[in-house]
């Protein structure tokens, strides 16, 4: 991403660093996005740069106090290959279900970097990965339904208890 609005980005502020990234594939090719986060300490302040709105810089809101991990800026990975992987590991765990949209951060946990994902299917599901990109390995994968993401209150029972079982 080599943009004249990032480079003018760097040179106002040589202590920005990458340090994150946000991929929106819609299969139906309708709202397809790219972000890539710059964090300025001096500053404290996050901004995205839009590849779709021609590079624009947007500042971000800040959740928490934390300070956001430096994230490498040198991966190389396709997500035709990224898609395949899935589809293997659905196929292992027996997942039906065909991928609508693909939703994934690139995020350094632990210090490792992931690309932390959602992955859309018909028949309202979807499934939360976590993909390594130091051996494209995939630890973490679920599936849940719309349903799991929703608290059955029952009659009788108090918002607060239901929430406070979590």
């Amino acid at each position: 991403m080599g943009s004249e609005e990032l480079e003018r980005f760097k040179h106002e502020f040589p202590d920005a660093y990458f340090c994150s990234c946000f991929f929106a594939l819609d299969f139906e090719g309708k709202e397809n996005q790219q972000h890539f986060d710059y964090y300025v300490p001096s500053m404290k302040k996050i901004y995205s740069f839009k590849l779709e709105d021609n590079c624009a810089r947007v500042e971000q809101e800040m959740i928490g106090e934390g300070i956001p991990t430096k994230v490498n800026d040198n991966h190389n990975f396709d997500f035709n290959e990224v898609q395949v992987l899935i589809e293997k590991r659905m196929d292992l765990e027996k997942i039906k279900g065909k991928m609508q949209k693909m939703l994934f951060s690139l995020q350094n946990v632990d210090g490792k970097d992931y690309l932390v994902g959602t992955i859309f299917l018909a028949g309202m599901a979807l499934l939360k990965l976590h993909i390594l990109l130091d051996d494209m390995s995939i630890p973490y994968f679920e599936k849940k339904t719309f349903f799991d993401m929703f608290k059955i209150i029952k009659k009788g029972d108090k918002v607060e208890d239901v929430i406070d079982k979590e």
